[in-house]
This record gives C-alpha cells, structure tokens and sequence, in this order.
C-alpha cells in the first residue's frame, strides 16, 4: 500500500508540475499588460518570493534560538489569561540539556531519527496498514515543523509540514534539529521546552534531569495537557517505565552518537 501511495504521489507531482510548465509557458505568448500575464507574472513573483523567505528563515534558525513559535503565539491568544506569569520558554543550548532527555524523547517519538531523512517510512506503512483505530507517524523533524511554524490539525497544515520537514532536514544538521525540538516542545500547559519543564516540575536544570525524570517528561508529550510529569497518573508512570526500557535498549548513549 506505502509503495502504491508514493507511486500515486509521484504521478501527481509530475502531472502539476507539466501543468505549471504549460501555465507559464502560456505566458509568454500573451500580449504584454493583458490580465492574464500580470496575473501569472504575479503569482510567480509570490511564490518565488514565499520560498525565498521560508528558505530565509530555516538559515537563520539554524544557528539563532527561535523567539517564540506559531503554537506559543496561538496559546497566548487562545489562553494567555490563564498564565498569570506568561508562558514558561527558556531556550538552552544543547550542552545544557541532558543526554537523558534526548534519549528519552527518541526513544519514545521517533526511534529511526538517526537515519530517516524527515519521514519515517516504516511507521507510515504500520500506520496506513491499520484499519478502525488511527495511528501517528509523524518524526522529530515533522514536529518541528509543525510547532515552529504551523498549527494544529487540518490536511492543509499536513501538506506544509511536509514542505517545511524536508526544508528543515536539507538545512539544519540532526543534532540541531534534536536541540530545537527539546526547546520548543511542550511539556505542560504554557510549558515549552526541556528548561522550563524541569525547573517547573523537578526544581532543576534540564542538564540535571536523571533517566527516571527524562523519561516521564518524554511520556506526556503526546498530550502535555492531560497528563502531567508532576502528578503522574499510573499510565504516564507505567509509560515511564516502558521508555526507561526502550532507552536502554537503544543502546543508551551509544545510540546518540552524531545526533547529540
């Protein structure tokens, strides 16, 4: 089914970019000042100018700290009046965020990040290979994508994501995009990134999180907003315990040689 999918999309690739081609080649067979050229001239000058920009972008993020990200903006909007001190964001670099963690969080999120180029086809065919329960296959490299710059939800949002993944993993090393990750993450509600959870749940440093603690903070993130590292409800605790297990199947440290 993944092979016949990607055939399919593919195809469709293909077929828009011929369609695009006769689009522009029609162009220039229209008299110059006619509707329809400024209109076709001004739709490339967008998207040329779109591409440029978000290409911009992931360059500078690579080596600048994001100021804030699109799903921290739509929570201080959606529900900044519930955070009497505003949302919690300290960005740390990697050196101050504990090998436990990222470990932790790959054992649980997306164990081929060392070696996926974005999209984790293996878990794309477990999940398209399930019927009546759905399934989520989206990388390290895909949720970055999407808090940094998208939304919740909707196949729109899905469709940029993709652009935006393969943007961020053609620019961006793997350990950078590990390090982004852990910063913008969230861990709790108006709690984005390994810092400001470790401080609000543990009273330490991210550098200072033990396996134990990594572990449980990497189990919440699928649902920061019903589970919580610090009253931890049996499930986030036997989830805890499953990662811990996985982490050291990994090969512990080992496993994160070149990513961190």
């Amino acid at each position: 089914m993944l092979r016949e999918w990607l055939l399919s999309a593919r195809k469709s690739a293909a077929s828009h970019g011929r369609r695009l081609w006769r689009w522009w080649a029609l162009r220039d067979g229209l008299p110059q000042g006619s509707r329809l050229r400024v209109g076709i001239d001004w739709v490339g000058r967008v998207s040329l100018g779109a591409f440029v920009l978000s290409v911009a972008v992931v360059l500078v993020f690579r080596w600048v700290p994001p100021p804030t990200t699109t799903f921290m903006i739509r929570e201080a909007v959606v529900r900044g009046d519930q955070y009497a001190g505003g949302l919690c964001y300290d960005w740390v670099a990697a050196e101050g965020i504990s090998p436990h963690l990222a470990l932790a969080v790959l054992a649980a999120e997306d164990q081929r990040f060392p070696v996926h180029r974005g999209f984790d086809l293996v878990e794309i065919r477990k999940a398209m290979g399930e019927t009546g329960r759905r399934r989520g296959a989206s990388t390290v490299s895909q949720q970055v994508a999407k808090n940094l710059f998208l939304w919740p939800g909707g196949w729109v949002r899905k469709g940029l994501e993709v652009y935006w993944t393969v943007l961020i993993e053609t620019l961006w090393p793997k350990r950078r995009i590990l390090e982004v990750y852990l910063n913008v993450a969230e861990f709790g509600p108006g709690v984005f990134g390994a810092e400001a959870a470790s401080r609000a749940y543990y009273g330490k440093s991210a550098a200072a999180l033990s396996s134990s603690q990594a572990a449980r903070l990497a189990a919440v993130l699928p649902s920061p907003r019903r589970m919580s590292a610090a009253r931890p409800s049996d499930y986030v605790v036997r989830r805890g315990r499953e990662i811990e297990v996985r982490m050291r199947q990994l090969g512990g440290a080992s496993y994160l040689a070149g990513v961190w």
